[in-house]
């Protein structure tokens, strides 16, 4: 007999849908995410991210460098309603300079929605994070946008899908031309054209047919495109996938979906499908086995911390996953890491930089807790039992620099912007051994520019980044180590934790150094 609240909990999981939107920088994701939000009723206004100096800035994108340049630097979280579902989505940054806080976010997704520019296919970052999807084998959902513009073939995008990420798919519909060309989508499954009008698409014409051959469709679509739309579909019913619902939940197959999002087109068929065919909140790996959704006691993680989302109140806020049982605000939790009960009594939740006090959330939500430096990533906190979600990964540093602050007055306030943007995770902190020197490590440039701007805005500190000639980074784990041996093109330092880590300028000087300390082990992530 199954009790109220697991009634409860069935209930409002089924209604969750938690997913993230990777892709390329400037495959159009902000804009595929406002879409998104517009028909939510999230938003009145759809922002543009195109004019810098455009008042009306993207929804997702809150800190202001971000409005400066038009990208996604962090990764923020956005809930809605729509159609009898929650439905909460991380737009992660699209620039491989914030590769990490990407990947961390996507271990608090059940499913991806990724999105590939028709004109440029399968892009470098977009390879990047679907490797991590596909290691986790979590579900991919692909919309293939900009079909508005010319493109390149739908069956060599398919098959670069296949090709390029090893991802088999199913079109759920067709483009009828593309370019100058685009007349719309024919709907597989539905059998219906949706007619392409132009600019925003505030209502889409949609027209029911017999069939992709029916003489409809070649009076919208013209006799040429009519023929080879017949080719097209002819070819994919005959040679084509099936639509396999256990493969797309287990990440082998993609349904695929062509639209343009700048012009409000396909989004809203994508979000209907989407949202019957993703899976609701799954369960994650723990110390003490899987947890379940429905499990009444609570629990969940950090994955993400972000400081001064509001700088009118320089806060703190760390991102919680919630995993099972029914978060109520102003419940005692344990914080396992440390050992504590405490109380979580301002719980937030999120349309990016706009936030409501959340009175009660439940597994897939994604909820923002005060942060008064207790937290950490991975940090699990759960109700009545001492159990640890699996770690969350970290990644090796590529570009390094010695940190220097102008005015020596501002120690403290520098010392406190280091601080906080390395439990965020922005950047990793190296001290040198005897000099006590700052050598800082960061993924790409981009994050170097993002922590002057960040140090200065939100810290009132001007510093100096000296780039060094470092290409690597390997935490060393060796009860004998000996310093002096890593003098030639390499540096030991010392990490927050006081772990050692050999910095080096070449694979050469990574080589030498693993000959000459045999009983070491050189770790890409730390120990």
């Amino acid at each position: 007999m199954s009790t109220s609240i697991e009634k409860e909990l069935q209930s409002e999981v089924d209604k969750r849908r938690t997913f993230a939107i990777i892709s390329h920088p400037d495959a159009g994701k902000t804009t595929l995410t406002e879409k998104l939000l517009l028909f939510g009723g999230a938003i009145r206004l759809a922002g543009t991210v195109k004019g810098r100096k455009a008042s009306k800035h993207a929804t997702s994108d809150w800190m202001e460098i971000e409005k400066q340049r038009g990208i996604s630097v962090t990764s923020s979280v956005m809930q809605f309603d729509y159609e009898g579902c929650r439905v909460n989505i991380l737009d992660t940054p699209g620039h491989q300079d914030f590769s990490e806080d990407t990947y961390r976010t996507l271990t608090a997704a059940d499913s991806a929605v990724m999105l590939i520019d028709s004109a440029k296919g399968v892009e470098a970052q977009t390879k990047k994070l679907f490797q991590v999807c596909s290691k986790r084998g979590i579900p991919i959902f692909t919309f293939i946008n900009k079909m508005d513009r010319e493109g390149r073939d739908p069956f060599e995008l398919l098959e670069e899908l296949e090709e390029v990420l090893g991802i088999r798919s199913y079109p759920m519909n067709w483009p009828i031309g593309s370019g100058k060309q685009f007349n719309g989508v024919y709907d597989r499954a539905q059998t219906q054209v949706e007619l392409f009008q132009g600019d925003e698409h505030t209502n889409i014409s949609v027209r029911k047919v017999d069939g992709y051959e029916d003489p409809l469709v070649k009076e919208i679509a013209g006799e040429f495109l009519h023929k080879k739309l017949c080719e097209d579909l002819e070819l994919l019913d005959v040679a084509g996938d099936p639509l396999d619902m256990e493969k797309v939940l287990r990440g082998e197959l993609t349904p695929v979906f062509f639209g343009s999002a700048i012009n409000n087109f396909g989004v809203q068929t994508f979000l209907d499908n989407f949202l019957q065919m993703a899976p609701k909140p799954e369960p994650r790996n723990s110390s003490a086995g899987p947890i379940e959704p429905t499990e009444p006691k609570f629990s969940g993680y950090v994955f993400k911390i972000q400081a001064n989302m509001n700088p009118a109140h320089r806060d703190r806020i760390a991102f919680l996953r919630i995993v099972s049982g029914k978060f109520e605000r102003g419940m005692a939790v344990k914080h396992v890491r440390v050992g504590k009960e405490i109380k979580l009594s301002q719980p937030q939740q999120f349309l990016a930089q706009d936030r409501d006090i959340v009175e009660n959330a439940y597994p897939g939500d994604i909820i923002g807790l005060f942060d008064p430096g207790i937290f950490r990533i991975g940090d699990t906190l759960a109700q009545g039992r001492e159990l640890e979600f699996d770690e969350l990964p970290t990644f090796s540093p590529e570009l390094f620099s010695k940190v220097t602050v102008k005015n020596a007055l501002k120690h403290k306030q520098y010392q406190k912007g280091i601080d906080q943007l390395t439990e965020e995770g922005t950047i990793q902190v190296f001290r040198t051994i005897g000099f006590e020197d700052t050598i800082l490590g960061v993924v790409g440039q981009l994050q170097f520019e993002v922590l002057e701007h960040r140090m200065r805005a939100e810290y009132g500190v001007e510093i100096q980044l000296h780039r060094t000639n470092y290409q690597f980074a390997r935490w060393i784990v060796d009860d004998k180590i000996d310093p002096s041996k890593f003098r030639v093109n390499s540096q030991l330092v010392k990490d927050k934790k006081d772990n050692y880590v050999a910095l080096f300028e070449n694979e050469y000087a990574l080589r030498t150094s693993m000959e000459k300390n045999p009983t070491a082990k050189f770790l890409e992530t730390a120990p």
